[in-house]
């Protein structure tokens, strides 16, 4: 994991996805890709210009610009390798677009009271359609906690690969719980998880309850506060019946949940 993917777009994220970037960039010694993403409304609704348009597009455009001298400057006197991108259009094709060689995206799991970037939005889009694993921050977030690391587990491929993913991450952690809310016989046990991981040099523990009948995202939720998690590692859009769990969980974790989430699909 050593390629990061950043969104830089100036609204009420940015600051918590750069520092949440930066400590994961420096933790292991990696390389911060920035991403500047401007709004374009021709080219994101396929549509004729409006004066309307115009100015917004204009105004867009000397916000980035002050954006980008703020970011540059401050990156300019940091101790993290970092490169610059600059792209038109619409946020979450441009990060698809730019995820080839990404090892981490991260972006927003939402942004309260404002519109313009639908952050769940593009966070849901990102990890449905890219093999790179995304990690979705708070607005709120001020830094990026290694030292305790809950694992939504339901045994399925996503979930999978959300942990393989998650290793790098994982390896830095002092507390990895593979948290298991069963609701049937299928998928893979979470023993076979902490397994894998203590392969990686991982010491993780398991911790498996009957998950019927209440909703998955309420006790990842109820877990993470019990249990005193720093973030949520998790796959997205699952299997059978836990397509809902998971598909319609993925959704809710990044509109209401207050940990940043490693999500992999």
């Amino acid at each position: 994991m050593k390629n990061i993917l950043l969104l830089v777009h100036d609204d009420p994220g940015q600051e918590a996805r750069l520092e949440t970037a930066l400590d994961i960039v420096r933790a292991l010694d990696g390389h911060l890709s920035c991403l500047d993403v401007t709004p374009n409304p021709f080219l994101v609704n396929n549509r004729f210009f409006t004066l309307n348009d115009t100015v917004e597009l204009l105004n867009q455009y000397d916000s980035e610009a002050t954006n980008k001298g703020v970011i540059t400057d401050r990156l300019s006197r940091d101790d993290v390798s970092w490169s610059w991108t600059d792209v038109d259009g619409d946020i979450a094709e441009a990060v698809l677009a730019a995820a080839n060689f990404a090892d981490l995206i991260i972006l927003n799991r939402a942004l309260e009271d404002y519109p313009l970037s639908d952050m769940r939005g593009v966070a849901s889009r990102v990890v449905a359609h890219t093999h790179a694993p995304v990690l979705a921050v708070p607005e709120s977030a001020e830094r990026f906690e290694f030292d305790r690391a809950l694992v939504a587990w339901d045994g399925g491929a996503s979930a999978a690969a959300a942990l393989r993913a998650a290793v790098p991450l994982l390896a830095l952690a002092q507390d990895v719980e593979i948290f298991h809310a069963r609701e049937d016989e299928a998928g893979l046990e979470a023993s076979l998880a902490v397994s894998y991981l203590a392969r990686h040099g991982v010491e993780a523990v398991s911790r498996v309850i009957d998950g019927s009948g209440t909703r998955a995202d309420l006790l990842i939720a109820g877990e993470c506060e019990a249990w005193g998690a720093d973030y949520i590692v998790m796959g997205a859009y699952g299997r059978g019946r836990l397509c809902e769990t998971f598909g319609g969980v993925t959704k809710r974790m990044l509109g209401d949940s207050k940990l940043p989430l490693l999500m992999s699909h």
